[in-house]
């Protein structure tokens, strides 16, 4: 299915029931469906290139989902471009993403204005609201006002470019993740079907949209199902309990860090979250305590693990009633896609074994835009499979565990070591909020492990007491050789801990003490 049609079927179905709700803005279903078009015709009178690239740069607005059904009419690729970005990383992915045409909110219009004099290569700016020191600038409204209400007559594929999505760059530079109508299509296909959302959900929006986990795997399939979405323009704990309150909230997606900070809010009310009965969560490993407060604070709210990629959409998925059973677990491979966790040369590994993820199917990326050295990376045996950089076992029912990324992977004296075998320790303790776990380097062993770990409001532990857990846990060659308390951790906007961040930080204390 094209992702314009999606929001043109319900539509249809649904002309007047409320398809976006934002603060004290309604958008029913028809309002949007015809923004949407004239936002298309707009696009198209400007003469652009098929497959030409449309950013966008915005909060969670009611334009937002203009813009996405609206470019998805095209024949352009919408580009989703984070709004936490820092001038020279904005200029950056602008730059590297051939954008030809900017969408910002004004909110943000410092930033934009900042790097405009570094981007030649875009000739239209469009603010949603105060355009502010961006030049030549038009409004959002008068933009959208140029087009007629129908849907435009484009030829479009289903394996046409529709839409770009940059990785958070846990592991460097971030990489524009180019995908078709089709394999977003599968994605909410897989979301709607494994979430169970339907036309009578109120789907809470509550991570940012520039990221495939708000737009892809929430917003879509609520408009696919018919289903209402409500978003949340900045999280906070006490905002969404708010929300859910006034929009009467069914079902959301979350990342681990919101759940821990909603679960240690002062004010947490569990009658005033009544209406919440679905909740999805991805983009880290959810602490176990987390899934197991949540499920005694929250008894009928039911939880859903999903695992997937931005380049590869959801591909396995842990149902709320093999919970307490596969605590631990992200899943297995998802109705509508092929997963298996294999070795180096591809083979299958057995149960327990450990292996890296990989994917195969309509859900995968065409490619990350202009990286071809990564995209060959990503399919790297050239049977259509897609590697993950994840590692992983399976059991013998075919549920996957995660082990860790390849990457992250310690050689400590020759030894394999696994940080997140070391943080799954360390959460056994009472008071641990949130650890990560890394390697630092060491004259004898090469590298050993790190541990920096924030605690929860009104816990106090001590680096001695960690070390003695870990001593009673873990082989000694896997037990963190320093322990660091922190307030937080830099994080990308779906809660990853960026331990690239972590290390950088590191080295620079590192060399100010030599």
């Amino acid at each position: 299915m094209l992702a314009g049609d999606m929001l043109r079927r319900s539509a249809h179905r649904f002309p007047d029931k409320p398809a976006i709700l934002c603060g004290g803005t309604t958008m029913h279903y028809g309002e949007l469906d015809r923004a949407a078009n004239r936002l298309a015709h707009a696009l198209l009178d400007l003469g652009l290139a098929k497959g030409a690239k449309v950013g966008i740069l915005s909060r969670n607005l009611p334009e937002y989902g203009v813009v996405f059904f609206g470019a998805a009419r095209t024949g352009y690729v919408l580009t989703n471009v984070s709004v936490l970005y820092a001038p020279d990383e904005l200029a950056y992915v602008l730059d590297r993403a051939d954008v030809e045409l900017l969408i910002y909110d004004g909110f943000l219009a410092g930033k934009v204005a900042a790097v405009q004099d570094a981007l030649p290569g875009i000739g239209t700016y469009v603010a949603i609201g105060d355009p502010g020191p961006v030049k030549d600038a038009v409004r959002f409204d008068d933009f959208v006002r140029r087009g007629p209400d129908t849907y435009p007559e484009i030829a479009l594929s289903e394996d046409d470019p529709f839409c770009m999505t940059y990785t958070g760059g846990t592991t460097g530079r971030p990489k524009g993740v180019l995908c078709s109508h089709r394999a977003r299509d599968v994605t909410a296909h897989t979301v709607m079907v494994e979430e169970a959302i339907d036309e009578r959900d109120i789907v809470g929006i509550v991570t940012p949209l520039f990221h495939v986990a708000a737009l892809n795997i929430m917003f879509q399939p609520a408009i696919l199902a018919g289903a209402t979405a409500a978003f949340l323009t900045k999280w906070d704990p006490a905002d969404f309990v708010a929300m859910v309150e006034r929009t009467r909230m069914t079902a959301n997606f979350m990342v681990p860090t919101q759940a821990a900070m909603l679960l240690n809010h002062p004010h947490f009310d569990a009658a005033r979250l009544a209406t919440w009965r679905k909740v999805s969560f991805a983009g880290a490993p959810m602490p176990d305590w987390v899934q197991k407060e949540l499920r005694a604070r929250l008894p009928d709210l039911r939880l859903t693990q999903i695992y997937g990629q931005s380049e590869m959409g959801v591909i396995a998925v842990l149902r709320h009633w093999y919970l307490p059973a596969k605590l631990g677990a992200v899943g297995r491979q998802s109705y509508n896609v092929d997963t298996r966790v294999v070795r180096p040369d591809g083979t299958d590994v057995d149960v327990g074994e450990i292996g890296e993820v990989v994917s195969r199917g309509d859900n995968l990326m065409l490619e990350y835009y202009n990286e071809p050295d990564q995209t060959r990376e990503f399919f790297k045996l050239g049977d259509g499979w897609g590697w993950s950089g994840d590692l992983a076992t399976v059991d013998e029912d075919g549920f996957i565990t995660l082990v860790d990324r390849s990457k992250d992977m310690i050689i400590s004296g020759g030894e394999n070591v696994y940080p997140k075998e070391i943080e799954t320790a360390i959460y056994e303790i009472d008071g641990v909020a949130e650890c990560a776990v890394f390697g630092i380097p060491d004259d004898r062993w090469g590298e050993v492990p790190a541990a920096y770990v924030s605690l929860k409001p009104g816990t106090t532990l001590d680096e001695a007491f960690v070390a003695e857990h870990c001593a009673r846990r873990l082989a000694r060659f896997k037990r963190p050789r320093l322990v660091r308390f922190v307030r937080d951790f830099p994080k990308t906007p779906v809660g990853k801990i960026q331990k690239t961040v972590l290390k950088e930080e590191f080295w620079r204390e590192r060399n100010r003490k030599i």
